[in-house]
């Protein structure tokens, strides 16, 4: 059993990754878990600031904690997001997630699987399913 206190992971910094999103994007690390199967992070998206279109090798949950964003899986219309909702994306499926152009959005991410999927990144310079 592992425990993590206080929701951020002890003595690691915050992050502004940008090698897989657009826009601004602060993620701060909660756990991963000692045999690598999953990990956790808090992650606040400014408005318009979304996932490259990306998959996960054993699937991800998400709980929004504050603001209104959006999640899309590949082939489908984006779906709204709110305080509160939770998302379960299956294993492999390829989809993004962020803000909406005017509110920020935050959600826990809970990515289950030792890899980040692939990344495709922007289509068209702009999120579309």
């Amino acid at each position: 059993m592992q425990l993590t206190r206080a929701s951020h992971k002890p003595n690691t910094p915050s992050k502004q990754p940008t090698e897989t999103f657009t826009g601004t994007v602060h993620m701060d690390p909660i756990f991963t878990a000692d045999d690598g199967s999953c990990m956790g992070n808090n992650v606040c998206f400014t408005p318009g600031a979304r996932t490259f279109w990306h998959t996960h090798e054993r699937g991800q949950i998400l709980t929004v904690t504050m603001g209104t964003g959006f999640v899309c899986s590949k082939g489908e219309t984006p779906r709204k997001l709110m305080v509160g909702d939770v998302v379960h994306v299956p294993a492999g499926e390829m989809h993004w997630h962020g803000a909406t152009d005017k509110t920020i959005m935050a959600h826990t991410a809970i990515s289950l699987g030792s890899e980040f999927g692939l990344t495709l990144g922007l289509l068209g310079g702009r999120e579309v399913c």
